[in-house]
């Protein structure tokens, strides 16, 4: 799916702009980074996308349709996300993963297979009929991330997102999740809000934003080879914190 950003938006009618004229197009199937210090406008872009906010200027088209002509499920219901603070509903597996029952046990499975959750599954005396509290804590924060990439498979979704979905979880967790999204997704759009910077290393294009305005938009390894680049800055940046972190 082709994705075009013509964006301006502000939160009250009288407030200043948070998103100023933001323009990119994403081609289907690409695998996009977008990266920024805090404030620059990520989550606001991607709030957009999903019609959090609505745009004081501009559009966003998604295969030729402006997403504010269609409806709100239907939008929402061919776009998935993997949030940095996964989010389960007190009720059953099955309904967590499949709330309007969709779907058959046989493919519930087949993706919790596939997310490495089967035998975590399978383990739990009910199965898929197995209880899950309010807010999902007792599940631990991996798993939770992984039932949030389930839906997203169960629905075959064209275009993934990942609010910073790994910022919270292990590195082994990280590493299945990341094995997997390039296994199930790789013909689809994957959108990747970055939180640790060599996620989004390998993708085709890295967006970076500064105060609500995209800085640059461009192959990863070209930016790192641009001098004075923001994006080889936030790496140059991530890996100072870290190797310091070691010590």
């Amino acid at each position: 799916m082709r994705l075009i950003f013509i964006q301006q938006i502000r939160y009250r009618k009288d407030a200043p702009l948070v998103l100023h004229g933001i323009t990119c197009k994403f081609e289907g199937g690409d695998k996009i980074g977008i990266v920024g210090r805090t404030g620059s406008g990520k989550t606001t872009l991607i709030g957009a996308l999903f019609r959090l906010v609505e745009p004081a200027e501009g559009k966003i088209i998604i295969d030729s349709v402006d997403i504010s002509t269609i409806g709100l499920h239907d939008l929402r219901s061919r776009l998935g996300i993997i949030p940095q603070d996964p989010t389960l509903f007190q009720g059953t597996i099955r309904y967590n993963l499949d709330p309007l029952g969709q779907f058959s046990d046989q493919q519930i499975w087949e993706v919790l297979d596939k997310c490495q959750l089967l035998e975590a599954v399978q383990d739990k005396e009910q199965g898929l009929d197995s209880h899950v509290v309010e807010d999902g804590s007792n599940w631990s924060m991996g798993q939770r991330q992984l039932f949030c990439l389930g839906r997203a498979l169960l629905r075959r979704c064209r275009i993934l997102v990942l609010d910073e979905a790994t910022a919270s979880i292990d590195n082994a967790t990280d590493a299945l999740l990341q094995k997997t999204i390039r296994t199930e997704f790789k013909h689809c759009t994957v959108i990747t809000v970055a939180h640790r910077i060599p996620t989004v290393m390998n993708c085709d294009m890295v967006l970076a934003m500064s105060d609500g305005k995209v800085v640059e938009f461009d192959k990863p390894t070209k930016l790192m080879e641009t001098e004075g680049s923001l994006f080889r800055k936030l790496v140059e940046e991530y890996r100072s914190h870290t190797s310091n972190t070691d010590i």
